[in-house]
């Protein structure tokens, strides 16, 4: 209740025209905070239609990031003949093809 109290302090000094501007405004600066977080997760999470190949470059960087891929594709997915299952098994969450 406190926190309302402050809120509404704040839209009495005119800082926020009202309370909803201010809850606007705090989450655009957290959604900025995290915008890296947040790209790397949307990148994660990308379908893919056609074919996805997966590199050991690419699952060399996610280990070294501490990132486990959610592959997931409509179409053909392909793993590098140079990636070990340990690399693999590291690297890879879940694997989804359509």
């Amino acid at each position: 209740m406190v926190d309302i109290g402050h809120v509404d302090l704040l839209v009495q000094e005119g800082f926020y025209t009202n309370r909803s501007d201010l809850v606007r405004m705090a989450v655009r600066n957290q959604l900025a905070l995290h915008a890296n977080v947040v790209k790397q997760a949307v990148a994660r999470r990308t379908l893919t239609v056609g074919l996805q190949h997966v590199g050991r470059e690419d699952l060399e960087r996610a280990v070294a990031t501490g990132q486990r891929l959610q592959v997931q594709v409509v179409g053909l997915a392909r793993i590098a003949d140079n990636v070990t299952p340990e690399l693999a098994s590291a690297a890879i969450e879940s694997v989804t093809v359509l």
